[in-house]
């Protein structure tokens, strides 16, 4: 089996990481609090209710998983934002071009 190098980030390019993922977790809070409020109003039995706190408990299961920065993985997670609309490409300027690379291609599947 064929190990690659780990990944080497410099401090730039970790501060351009940092901000992007907070961006896509923003965004990310944004949507469950609007899908949130609407479902809210639309509420009036209690199976209605539980749904609804169904729904939270999910987002908060899939948000812990999703939203953890580790530089180790986090080409993977920037894939998966920019797939999922959370991210854009271009906040990740400054990054290595190989490392755009990977996040473009792996955002394609």
């Amino acid at each position: 089996m064929v190990e690659s190098a780990p990944i080497t980030w410099s401090d730039n390019e970790q501060a351009i990481a940092q901000e992007a993922f907070s961006h896509a977790y923003s965004r990310a809070v944004e949507t469950v609090i609007s899908t949130l409020r609407f479902e809210a109003n639309s509420i009036h039995t209690v199976q209605g209710l539980w749904r609804l706190h169904d729904y939270l408990s999910t987002q908060r299961h899939v948000m812990e998983g999703r939203f953890d920065f580790r530089l180790d993985g986090i080409l993977f997670t920037f894939a998966s934002l920019v797939k999922e609309n959370l991210l854009e490409l271009e906040e990740l300027d400054g990054l290595d071009a190989d490392k755009l690379a990977k996040i473009k291609a792996m955002s394609r599947f």
